[in-house]
């Protein structure tokens, strides 16, 4: 048997764990950083597998490494596990989680045979927006050593090469001065106001920014009662833009939107967060031919989409592991249409019949695409002289 076919094999007496395995974390959201009961449940597959597993890394409590086989290229497979707030899986971490211990116990049945080392990193809080896990695991450390990193992520259509922007999440406290709203309202600094003029402020440069910026938020306190002046106002807000260095720019042009509010009114304003931003994604060319390969050996091709292809997508910490190692994060198909990512309808699609389909071939095509990527000395040898070696 050769190790494509040992690969699959070794998967498919392992399929009906991993369905059940991404019902359950759908079934049992949990936030960035506290996903306690979906990082404990990927880990002790990887233990049951036979991998060496450290829970707990890099003083993040829900990240997680295991590592099986011992070649000469290193490849880590991403897992996120975090849900969104009030809807849950609703851009299908479950599937994504499973897959990545799907692949990762398939290409471990033959690590040794074609040269190979492969880990899972356990990645919490893609979700949250600014300072994700992954950016922090890169920080520590984690990712040393890896030569190849890749993830798939659950989508309405299939893409290779989804148009992933860089993104940077902040949060904004406007202080102003209490006061009755009809018996003295000259004496009242209106914090609410502020947020009103810096959000006009921000429609208006809308009409003056490129064509794939994204400016986007939601008012977190507004007041506290309509015959009082709003003392305390605050906002999140996600700027986006094609590249780090264009998303730097935008993201100063939105501040001054904030700080002309606070001018208006004479509030105080105070911008946290929006330091750690994500990445764009750099997907790598080799990688990205080895898993189309493979992908299309399991009947799941990438047809030609027209704008699906360049408009862009969102945003994602696997960006800042990809303009550090060569990288892919392909979107798998779960037949989804006319819901897309974040609805609550896309949610209830990520434990379909064809979400559990979609797991079961992203999971083999990542294998293969491991497999591929040690086999041939040409693609294996790019792939490590690309890593920068270990400090």
């Amino acid at each position: 048997m050769d190790a494509k076919a040992a690969a699959r094999e070794c998967f498919q007496h392992a399929r009906g764990g991993l369905i059940d395995l991404s019902h359950r974390i759908h079934a049992h959201p949990e936030l960035g950083f506290e996903e306690l009961h979906a990082s404990r449940w990927l880990c002790e597959a990887l233990s049951d597998a036979g991998f060496a597993v450290q829970s707990g890394i890099c003083e993040l409590a829900t990240a997680f490494h295991a590592r099986a086989g011992s070649g000469p290229l290193h490849v880590g497979i991403c897992a996120e596990y975090d849900c969104l707030p009030g809807i849950g899986h609703a851009c299908g971490h479950n599937i994504i989680a499973a897959a990545a211990v799907g692949a990762a116990i398939a290409a471990a049945r033959v690590a040794d045979d074609v040269g190979l080392t492969v880990s899972v990193i356990g990645t919490p809080a893609e979700e949250i927006g600014n300072a994700g896990g992954k950016i922090l695991l890169l920080e520590r450390g984690a990712f040393r050593g890896i030569h190849a990193a890749m993830m798939v992520h659950p989508a309405p259509l299939d893409l290779l090469r989804a148009k992933i922007i860089a993104a940077s999440m902040f949060d904004v406290h406007c202080t102003g001065k209490e006061a009755h709203a009809s018996a003295f309202p000259e004496l009242g600094i209106n914090a609410a106001d502020a947020l009103t003029i810096a959000q006009a402020a921000i429609g208006l440069l809308r009409q003056h920014i490129r064509p794939a910026d994204r400016i986007h938020g939601i008012v977190t306190v507004g007041g506290a009662a309509p015959n009082v002046v709003p003392a305390h106002t605050a906002a999140r807000y996600i700027v986006r833009s094609e590249t780090l260095a264009q998303l730097a720019e935008l993201r100063e042009r939105v501040y001054r939107c904030f700080e002309a509010g606070a001018l208006a009114t004479g509030a105080k304003l105070e911008i946290s967060g929006g330091d750690k931003p994500y990445a764009q994604m750099r997907h790598d060319t080799t990688l990205a031919a080895l898993y189309r390969s493979n992908s299309e050996m399991l009947g799941r091709p990438f047809p030609p989409l027209g704008e699906w292809e360049t408009r862009p997508t969102a945003s994602t910490d696997m960006g800042n592991v990809s303009l550090v190692i060569p990288s892919i994060h392909p979107l798998l198909s779960i037949n989804s249409l006319p819901a897309v990512n974040h609805q609550p309808e896309f949610a209830q699609h990520c434990i379909s019949p064809d979400a559990d389909q979609a797991l079961c071939d992203g999971a083999v095509a990542m294998a293969w695409t491991c497999i591929d990527a040690a086999s041939d000395r040409q693609a294996r040898d790019a792939l490590i002289s690309a890593t920068p070696a270990p400090a």
